[in-house]
């Protein structure tokens, strides 16, 4: 052996061997690194999978919440710029001085009818495209877009002409009922996330199944409370308008209702009491105040745009959308008319109409006819914020569904209201008369309880009856559109008599509870509702995770091969087409991960 090496050292080899020494090393070096990595990504001491997966689900219920309050807010800074503008625009187009000085002959209020027109008029079609369109986009990206068209609508007020606002105006009617369906839909599905986040231990939610009926009613019930007490304060927000700018332009109430001799149900024609002094205004404001104004607006309505976008989490899983739509559009369009089937939304009908009647009673008919008449139009932002105040804080009271029968919440809203029309009939103010103002600020203030009891009461009742995640859009829809009739309706009555619309809200109330209870009755004695039956996803992707089962990559010598083919070709020709495209995908997978560690060395 010693001639061995010797020889070895002779011909060159042995210092070959000294050379290895150092790759040796490094190899031990390498050795050392590994087990160093064996150590990290091992089984560590420390790590408790119970308490991580506790502390991930709790953060998916904040960031739920936070959506849901995210959503509220938008909502309420939405519709209180555009109710604010709204209103401080018709009071300043109906000053005639303002009129004739700001715009001469270029017929204001002529835009301001056909304005009012496209908003209450195109909602009519709604149920034609609403679905289509939250199907489309997605619920979330509707309300951002949603928002924008309201924001779409301050923006024009910079130039008021015929081309920029009645445009902005019928665009906002198409898109009145889509918002409000979306809303509706969202703050449902968020209350059944957030059950799946408290329940995340249960084998259905871990299967990603249908949760047992009636598992999520109480969260629905809380989140839909949360929503409409921070959503009612937009008629507070609506007001800021009047109170820090056009307040201090306006006449008392011994100039503007100086020719006014009747007021309440004695009124025969209009929304505004006859002799109602066409100038309402001292002094014509500024043209530069109001652009700082209209920029205030359009600030909180990109605020809006922005909470919706970035704090607002998604409502559904990225798959969940895709089944949604893969339903075939023609599916989409045609569910919302089958649903008409369903005996409780025909029995909830009348209500729906009913909610919508009462919202604009109360901001036109009432404030109107009774407040501003008696009380003067300064006091009109007082009236509208008693009323806001009070439907965001008796919005609480939908928590009475948890431990009181329904039907006591959802009745009790629209009995209250039948009170005040019956008084309302009987009660004619006396003009310029500020001693009334306590009285009428009561009503204002109960008319909020029942708004509140209303509107949190049925959408309530539409989540705990629509649990299924792929119909309730279709629902709201409905919902929401009847909604959007009755305030054609009541643009259409604009000019009826007061006690004629006292009837008819009267009448509308009644019918709505008899329904009501009805649908109950129907419930009670176990009368099965006729849901028509949502198709099954059909998608058409092009990617490995949508292979149909008709797959083009599939030869035929798959499924018969030839003679000559061994045993293992004939297994897996008799195997199922879905494992052998798991299969073929699994190993392309691999294939791709192995070539991009080639590239990445």
């Amino acid at each position: 052996m010693a001639q061995f090496y010797q020889d070895a050292s002779i011909n060159g080899i042995a210092a070959d061997m000294i050379g290895a020494a150092p790759v040796q090393q490094e190899d031990r070096e390498l050795d050392g690194a590994d087990e160093q990595v064996k150590d990290i990504l091992g089984n560590n001491a420390d790590y408790d999978e119970e308490a991580e997966e506790k502390r991930y689900y709790r953060r998916k219920k904040l960031l739920t919440i936070k959506s849901v309050i995210s959503a509220s807010l938008a909502a309420a800074i939405t519709y209180g710029v555009y109710l604010g503008l709204l209103q401080m625009q018709l009071i300043l187009h109906y000053d005639e001085t303002y009129r004739d000085v700001k715009y001469g002959n270029m017929g204001l209020q002529d835009i301001d009818n056909k304005m009012l027109m496209g908003i209450n008029v195109t909602p009519i079609a709604a149920l034609l495209y609403t679905p289509v369109l939250i199907r489309f986009f997605g619920t979330k990206w509707m309300l951002f877009l949603s928002s924008g068209i309201y924001a779409l609508f301050v923006s024009t007020n910079y130039w008021e002409r015929y081309y920029t606002l009645v445009p902005s105006a019928t665009v906002i009617g198409v898109m009145i009922v889509p918002f409000w369906t979306s809303i509706g839909n969202y703050i449902t599905r968020m209350a059944q996330k957030y059950y799946e986040y408290v329940n995340y231990k249960e084998e259905h939610v871990r299967e990603q199944r249908r949760a047992p009926q009636g598992a999520s009613h109480k969260y629905i019930i809380i989140f839909q409370s949360i929503f409409y007490s921070i959503f009612h304060l937009s008629f507070v927000l609506s007001q800021f308008p009047v109170y820090f700018f056009l307040n201090k332009f306006l006449n008392s109430y011994n100039h503007t209702l100086f020719n006014v001799h009747e007021c309440g149900a004695s009124i025969q024609h209009g929304v505004l009491p006859k002799g109602f002094n066409v100038t309402v205004l001292h002094s014509l404001p500024p043209s530069i105040s109001l652009i700082y104004v209209e920029s205030v607006l359009m600030g909180a309505a990109l605020l809006a745009m922005l909470l919706f976008l970035v704090l607002c989490g998604s409502a559904y899983r990225p798959t969940e959308e895709i089944d949604l739509r893969s339903i075939g559009w023609g599916n989409i369009f045609q569910l919302p008319f089958k649903h008409f089937r369903d005996y409780r939304l025909r029995c909830l009908a009348p209500y729906f109409l009913y909610s919508g009647f009462e919202v604009l009673f109360a901001c036109t008919g009432f404030v109107l006819c009774y407040g501003v008449c008696s009380l003067g139009l300064e006091k009109l932002p007082y009236l509208i914020t008693a009323y806001g105040l009070s439907a965001s804080a008796f919005s609480a009271l939908g928590l009475c569904f948890l431990h009181l029968p329904r039907q006591i919440p959802l009745t009790g809203g629209a009995i209250v209201h039948m009170c005040i029309l019956i008084a309302l009939f009987f009660w004619s103010p006396q003009p310029k008369l500020q001693s009334q103002g306590p009285a009428l600020y009561v009503i204002a203030v109960l008319w909020g309880l029942g708004s509140a009891l209303n509107k949190t009461g049925l959408s309530i009742l539409i989540g705990m009856f629509y649990e299924d995640k792929e119909r309730q859009d279709f629902v709201f829809t409905i919902y929401h559109w009847l909604q959007a009739l009755a305030i054609f309706i009541v643009y259409l009555w604009a000019e009826l008599p007061m006690m004629a619309k006292l009837g008819i809200m009267l009448a509308s109330a009644l019918i709505s509870i008899l329904s009501y209870l009805w649908m109950e009755r129907k419930i009670r004695s176990s009368c099965r509702p006729r849901i028509p039956k949502i198709p099954a996803p059909r998608h058409k992707m092009k990617g490995y995770r949508y292979l149909e089962e008709e797959n083009s990559d599939e030869s035929g010598s798959e499924e018969g091969n030839e003679s000559g083919a061994s045993e293992v070709e004939n297994d897996e020709a008799e195997q199922p087409a879905r494992a052998r495209r798991r299969r073929r995908t699994e190993e392309h997978c691999y294939v791709q991960a192995v070539e991009e560690e080639k590239e990445e060395e």
